[in-house]
């Protein structure tokens, strides 16, 4: 039987997205998406024309956002709701600086973290549709450099295995967790940032190029190099499902966006810089910077898709990007699986549930659907107590947006 990933920390980081959460254990567990909250101005965001069409639900959700709020310490937060396969609702909550008191507005960008791992699987997956990429090929046959030396189980790893989270790699190598293969692929489940890091560098190696002149510094002395991971997910997926304010890298305004990190009492913590080597490392496992509506947007290519093209999927390939992999957990009413990119919630109250969780140091989001309702949401935070926010609204939030009721 697989196993729940644990948490895991990491080195000090040398530039680019910082080390990963001990608290995203939650996130993989939790077979029910919430929402976050925080005190603070708001402003709403509907689709146009359908302000008369927003969901019953919404004074109840934002009383309850409000109250989550106070009893936490985010500073802000960004939300939008998918209905009918649309986006139906969104509102912009307190603020993307607490030094500044600078509001969150719509455009107000903040990390993904694990989140940016459906999108490049999704990535993955057109590559695979296309014949660049087989799902059970072995990745060392596209590339001569060994991600891991001296170990043979390294050319049994296959992308299918990377996006299933059964590649036998750890979550972030550190000084006292070297990276290394931990049992024999395939095996069993283990979450892996490492894992995507190694798709990523396959992805690169057969579509992209290496700058060897922008290199930066990362977890256990790894050396990185910037690549053109950014502009090729932004041609490939980005820009063609209208997600025009997600990024990977730092352009010369982003600043003005970005919302700050901030700990768990709310005080601000020291901006990130988006770099082209943090891309590199951290991009496909931890990079996106991206908006509520912007993510809300790719998930409508999940549930409601456009028809398929350069870019989209066909439904035969989104059907096996969503299909159960590898079971995680047995639960009292639920189950927990992995797909791939996803994990997959199988729920006697909800039916199926789509997710994926994000967590980093002065962030947490959350992003879930219901396939067979069309319904979800996408939550952002810029704060280190947004984990608790999670746990405490889970429940009734998920009622909320795929039932109409609290419950």
């Amino acid at each position: 039987m697989c196993k729940e990933r644990r948490p895991m920390t990491t080195d000090a980081v040398k530039g680019g997205i910082p080390s990963r959460l001990s608290r995203r254990a939650f996130l993989a567990r939790s077979s029910q998406a919430a929402l976050l909250a925080i005190a603070g101005c708001s402003q709403d965001r509907r689709a146009s024309d359908r302000s008369a069409e927003a969901p019953a639900y919404i004074p109840a959700l934002e009383e309850r956002i409000r109250a989550a709020m106070e009893d936490t310490h985010v500073p802000g937060l960004s939300i939008a709701v998918i209905q009918r396969g649309e986006m139906m609702w969104g509102r912009a909550f307190g603020v993307r600086d607490g030094s500044s008191g600078m509001p969150v507005a719509d455009d107000t960008i903040f990390e993904a973290a694990s989140m940016s791992k459906p999108v490049f699987a999704y990535a993955v997956m057109k590559l695979v549709e296309k014949g660049v990429l087989d799902l059970d090929r072995p990745l060392t046959e596209y590339v001569s450099a060994r991600f891991v030396a001296d170990d043979p189980r390294l050319d049994l790893i296959t992308a299918r295995q990377v996006l299933c989270h059964t590649s036998g790699f750890q979550d972030i190598r550190s000084g006292a967790n070297p990276l290394r293969i931990h049992f024999a692929p395939g095996e069993k489940w283990q979450y892996s940032g490492e894992g995507y890091a190694y798709l990523q560098s396959v992805v690169t190696a057969l579509t992209g190029q290496v700058d060897q002149d922008d290199c930066g510094t990362y977890e256990a002395d790894l050396k990185v190099c910037g690549t053109d991971f950014d502009a090729y997910m932004k041609a490939n997926l980005l820009e063609p499902f209208g997600m025009d304010l997600s990024t990977y890298v730092g352009e010369e305004d982003l600043p003005r966006h970005v919302a700050r990190p901030h700990d768990d009492q709310g005080a601000p913590l020291t901006p990130r810089n988006y770099t082209a080597p943090g891309a590199a490392r951290y991009g496909s496992m931890g990079g996106l910077l991206t908006t509520a509506t912007d993510y809300a947007k790719f998930l409508i290519e999940i549930v409601e898709p456009k028809p398929a093209d350069a870019f989209r999927l066909t439904q035969a390939s989104l059907g096996e990007m969503l299909r159960p992999q590898v079971k995680v957990e047995d639960g009292t009413g639920y189950e927990i699986w992995w797909a791939l990119g996803w994990k997959i919630a199988q729920t006697e109250e909800f039916g199926e549930l789509v997710s994926h969780g994000g967590d980093q140091t002065g962030f947490h989001c959350i992003a879930e659907v219901s396939p067979q309702r069309k319904s979800g949401y996408v939550v952002l935070t810029n704060g280190d107590s947004g984990w608790k926010l999670i746990q405490e609204l889970a429940p009734s939030i998920s009622k909320l947006v795929h039932l109409g009721s609290a419950g």
